[in-house]
């Protein structure tokens, strides 16, 4: 009788290991997925804000219509928001937009400190699902709000298959690889 509680206690033991490693191996298919998911907007955003003219960060497409520098604003906001959710310490702020080239480069930025936060191993206070809910599809949909007022003020970019894309977690950063396949 002892032997067979043993049994069963092992059992147990090896059964909620088993679990555990299913699930880690799960949230760091997530978390990898979320990687690529900032590489990727990190690539879209930079096609967006990239050789923009002078006059675009304050193109006005219509009136209570954010301005493209007030856009690239609150997508920088968003990912210190994200960082801040990702460490346990969630806070927002509303940021004055910068000059185009100085907002974009704290855009960057602010993505690169979340993209190393979720690479540092530190314990991600939030779920990857609301991460991506929250600040990472707003910025998406914000990337494309982007490149709608670059064509809408005179300024519009190229078309391309995303899907051959050169996009690696990690790099998100202005700077990308060239397209592969523009239209």
């Amino acid at each position: 009788m002892k032997a067979r509680k043993v049994t069963k206690s092992r059992k147990k033991v090896r059964a909620a290991a088993h679990k555990h490693r299913a699930n880690t191996k799960s949230a760091d298919a997530n978390a990898n997925l979320l990687r690529h998911t900032v590489a990727t907007l990190a690539y879209r955003a930079g096609k967006a804000v990239r050789e923009a003219p002078d006059t675009f960060a304050e193109f006005q497409a219509a009136p209570g219509v954010r301005t493209p520098a007030e856009i690239l604003a609150h997508m920088g906001d968003l990912f210190d928001w994200a960082l801040s959710i990702a460490r346990g310490s969630e806070k927002w702020n509303n940021s004055k937009p910068l000059a185009w080239d100085a907002e974009a480069a704290r855009f960057f930025a602010s993505l690169q400190a979340f993209d190393d936060y979720l690479a540092s191993g530190e314990t991600v206070h939030a779920s990857v699902e609301r991460l991506f809910q929250g600040p990472v599809a707003d910025a998406l949909q914000h990337t494309g709000q982007l490149t709608i007022l670059r064509r809408a003020g005179g300024a519009p970019i190229r078309g391309e298959n995303y899907s051959k894309a050169e996009i690696v977690a990690g790099r998100v950063g202005a700077e990308q690889t060239k397209p592969k396949r523009e239209f």
